[in-house]
């Protein structure tokens, strides 16, 4: 099991744009793709799972502001994925995410293997 701690991820929306007819990871995206990469390394996470897993996150909103709380998983899936915390995120079998009580414009999550 592991434990990171991740930046606030771009909105579904600032994590895509359209190009040529088709849809492609934006500057923001790609910044923040970048930066779960880095927080990856600092927080010591080196290893990569090959198989099952359940993912929990608990998003700490960076303020009061109403959000809508799906909106986290795409650009923060997909970013764990390019960091190669995993090869696929259809790994995932078990996906849980919540709003935590507290402010701090982040998201901590853990990682687990299903053994079963």
């Amino acid at each position: 099991m592991i434990h990171i701690t991740l930046p606030w991820p771009p909105s579904v929306n600032g994590y895509w744009r359209k190009w040529r007819g088709r849809m492609v990871i934006s500057v923001e995206g790609r910044k923040y793709r970048e930066a779960v990469i880095k927080h990856i390394w600092q927080q010591g996470m080196v290893k990569r799972y090959d198989c099952n897993l359940k993912v929990t996150i608990e998003a700490h909103r960076p303020d009061n502001r109403r959000r809508d709380l799906d909106n986290l998983l795409k650009s923060t899936l997909d970013s764990l994925q390019h960091a190669d915390v995993f090869g696929d995120d259809n790994q995932i079998r078990d996906l849980r995410i919540y709003w935590s009580p507290e402010i701090g414009g982040m998201l901590k999550i853990t990682i687990e293997e299903i053994t079963t």
